[in-house]
Order: C-alpha cells, then sequence, then structure tokens
C-alpha cells in the first residue's frame, strides 16, 4: 500500500512541476514514505533523515517531508526531536501535499497535517489520473481497520474502515491496464472488508475479471473474519484471479489469539482453508506470524509450529513480537527476548524447509509466468508465476507482458530458473 501512495504521491506533485529523481544530489525534495508496522521501520526514518542531512551538509537544503503511518503517529514527536523535518503528512492526507510544499517554499513554519481525511483524498485523486506504467500493478482498494487487534498500529494510523466506490475503482483499473498493466492486485488493511453499497470483494473481482487486457488478479491483506462464501466461491468462479492465498494467522494458540483480540479461533481458520482448497484443488496459501506475543508459553508456540507443520505455507514473514506505542499489548508484559529470539529462529527454519521442499517440487514441472521486465544489460527476463514465484528465463525475444509457459529447471530460495517450454509433440497444420 505505501507503495501504492508514493506513485499517486509523484502523480500529484507533477501539477507543481516536481518530478521523480534517481540522483539524491540533485533533490529540491526529499519525501519519506513510511511504515509503523514494526519498530524497526520507525527507527529506518532517524537514520534515513541522518543520511539526507549528510548528503547536504554543504548545500542548499531540500524540503523534507515525513509521509506516512510514523508521520500519523509520530508527527509532533518528529518535527521536536529532528528540525531537518519541514513537514509531517499522514496516510489519510497526502493529497495535501502540494498545497504544504509550496507553503514551505514560501518559508513558512514546520507543517504537522495528520488530519484522518481519507474520503477527501480519493475523492482529489479521482481526479488524477494514475500514470503507474508497471506490468503489475496495485490499486488501494479499501484503508483502514475495525477489528483493534491489540498489537496493531492501523486502527490510529489509518482509521476506520473505507471502501472506495466500485465506479471509481473500474476507472482506475481501467487506467492501468491502459498503461500497460496485465496483472492488478487489490489493496487493503482489511481488504477482504471492502463493502460499498452493499458490493464485496467478491463482486468487485468480478467486474474487474471483465476488462479484456487484464490477465491477473491478486488481493491482499485479508483478515479470517471478513472471509465469506462469496469470496470463496469467486475463486472457484473466475480464472484471472491467481491460485494464492494470503492469510494471517498470527499464531497457532487458540489462547493467544484471543489475547490478540484476532476475533478467529484456529478451527474457524483450517474451516476456511479447507472450503478454498474444495473450491480451488490447487490454492495455495501464505501467511503472517507474530513469535513471543506476551503470554506465549512453550505449549502456545508448539502450537504455532504445528499449524506451520499441518498447513505448510509456502511462504511466510515472521517477527518477534513488536511493540507499539498506543496499542493495548503496548502495556503487557514482555516474554524473556532471547527466548522469543529462540522460537522465531526455530520457527524459521522450519519455514525454510517446507518452503526449500515446495520449490524442489516444482524443478522440471511447467509453471505459467507473467514477465515484468528485462534484467539490465542481459537477454534474460523476470517474472512471477501464479503462486508469486520469481522466475528468470534467458531469451532473445522480448517477453515484457507476455505470460509464458516455463520449464523450471532450478532454483534458490528466492528465484527460480528456467526455460520457454515449446511442447515438439504437439501438431502444427499450416494452410
Amino acid at each position: 500500500m505505501n507503495e501504492y501512495d508514493s506513485n499517486r504521491i509523484l502523480d500529484l506533485i507533477k501539477k507543481i512541476n516536481y518530478y521523480k529523481t534517481e540522483n539524491i544530489n540533485e533533490a529540491n525534495c526529499y519525501i519519506l514514505n513510511t511504515c509503523h508496522i514494526r519498530e524497526k521501520a520507525t527507527d529506518k526514518v532517524y537514520h534515513d533523515i541522518g543520511r539526507v542531512k549528510k548528503q547536504f551538509r554543504n548545500k542548499l537544503k531540500p524540503i523534507v517531508i515525513v509521509t506516512g503511518c510514523v508521520a500519523q503517529a509520530e508527527g509532533d514527536i518528529l518535527l521536536s526531536k529532528e528540525k531537518f523535518i519541514d513537514a509531517v503528512i499522514g496516510p489519510q492526507s497526502y493529497h495535501q501535499i502540494n498545497k504544504i510544499i509550496l507553503n514551505l517554499e514560501r518559508k513558512q513554519q514546520s507543517i504537522n497535517s495528520t488530519e484522518f481525511e481519507v474520503i477527501e483524498k480519493f475523492d482529489s485523486l479521482n481526479s488524477l489520473k494514475n500514470s503507474n506504467n508497471k506490468i503489475s500493478s496495485f490499486l488501494t482498494i479499501q484503508e483502514g481497520c475495525d477489528k483493534f487487534c491489540k498489537f496493531c498500529v492501523v486502527p490510529y494510523t489509518r482509521g476506520v474502515e473505507y471502501s472506495r466506490s466500485v465506479d471509481e475503482l473500474i476507472l482506475e483499473a481501467n487506467q492501468l491496464v491502459n498503461n500497460g498493466a496485465k496483472e492488478i492486485t487489490l489493496l487493503g488493511q482489511n481488504v477482504n472488508a471492502y463493502d460499498y453499497d452493499g458490493k464485496k470483494l467478491s463482486d468487485l473481482i468480478i467486474e474487474i475479471a471483465k476488462i479484456k487486457k487484464l490477465k491477473r488478479i491478486r488481493y491482499t491483506t485479508s483478515h479470517p473474519k471478513d472471509f465469506t462464501k462469496d469470496l470463496i466461491n469467486v475463486h472457484k468462479e473466475c480464472k484471472k484471479l491467481m491460485p494464492l492465498v494470503h492469510l494471517p494467522v498470527q499464531s497457532g494458540s487458540n489462547k493467544i489469539l484471543e489475547e490478540m483480540n484476532r476475533k478467529h479461533s484456529i478451527e474457524e481458520y483450517l474451516e476456511i482453508i479447507n472450503k478454498l482448497k474444495k473450491a480451488k484443488s490447487e490454492i495455495k496459501f501464505s501467511s503472517d506470524f507474530i513469535i513471543g506475543y506476551p503470554g506465549e508459553t512453550l505449549h502456545d508456540f508448539q502450537k504455532t509450529l504445528e499449524l506451520m507443520n499441518d498447513l505448510k505455507f509456502i511462504n511466510s514473514f515472521s517477527y518477534i513480537f513488536s511493540a507499539r506505542p498506543g496499542t493495548p499489548a503496548f502495556y503487557l508484559d514482555k516474554i524473556d527476548q532471547s527466548e522469543a529470539k529462540k522460537r522465531l529462529i526455530r520457527f524459521q527454519t522450519i519455514a525454510e524447509k517446507i518452503k526449500i521442499t515446495y520449490r524442489d517440487s516444482l524443478i522440471n514441472k511447467i509453471s505459467n509466468v507473467l514477465f515484468e521486465n528485462k534484467i539490465n544489460n542481459e537477454n534474460k527476463y523476470f517474472g512471477r508465476d501464479e503462486f508469486l514465484n520469481s522466475v528468470i528465463v534467458k531469451s532473445n525475444d522480448n517477453l515484457v507482458g507476455e505470460i509464458k509457459r516455463v520449464k523450471i529447471k532450478n532454483g534458490n530460495r528466492n528465484t527460480l530458473y528456467g526455460e520457454i517450454f515449446s511442447d515438439m509433440s504437439q501438431k502444427h497444420y499450416a494452410a
């Protein structure tokens, strides 16, 4: 979602003659778009600002703006702690960025713009064409969350759940496809909570699938509580919807899920998985895990390991619990951090073995790969298969934007390598 927001900010600032540069030395304005999910992401803000300060030590200082969720959560702290920052803009206020930049050009005092103006924001963006021209593009359809998991900052930085209208999303999806997109990933902090005038995520997927030149649709990130029957059915009905579901579970222990206020049990989670498998047998899953949540015992952790071994997620994102200021979990007693690190290593070791076994099973198999770009100065092309696995092939032909059948030859933990598959046994006829 931050990538989507960053691209839209670039669309906005073009109206006041600001354009992206790859050379930091020639920047007149430095915009740092931030995440607040984990403490390490927040620490990077100060690191990056320090880098910019050093870069411009003997030069004219650029306008420095911090946008995104760190700006929303810690705006006043940022401005008081780091005088090099000129403005902080929350994720629901970045449509104000042009006015803020022009005010800063006039040497006005530092600015804190962190109001929740989500409707006004998207009204502003709807009048501005999305210029993103990537083969695989993002489209934000929903923002905010009403679930209030005790560890999560999203309700406090992005606000309550808000869904954009079907009409404006179809319009923007068409813009992206006209720009060259062959794949669109629908985004939301709680994407399957999408609800606009009774239209759900499944309805939106069906409508977007009608765009002829669009070949693939994905969505992320879902909450188990909102995984309804109609969404499960659309996986069976819509051929353009990819067979990979990212469904965060966070823990394998019902006790910890209740402590987190996740609003679902492991039994309910497994029921969703089983229904999706019945709807589409080839479907695969990825998930998120928090290790060492306050109150997690060795027995609770063992339940998480059992879940990982049972479901064999082809990809997983796991972190030690990171207490975020302002959330209920911030005030809970942490478990011993050395023990939490041991558990994380143990979990990630198992997760990595599962991932390697899965990737090994793809060797000598045929994958359908959408190629996104050519690798610089090489006759190699990068793409992703239906399950988001990265694939590289050599080719003298331009493969960008093409979906090709690829025979996987080998790979490592991050990338698969293959060759374009040509079945010579097929008969060909000439008129």
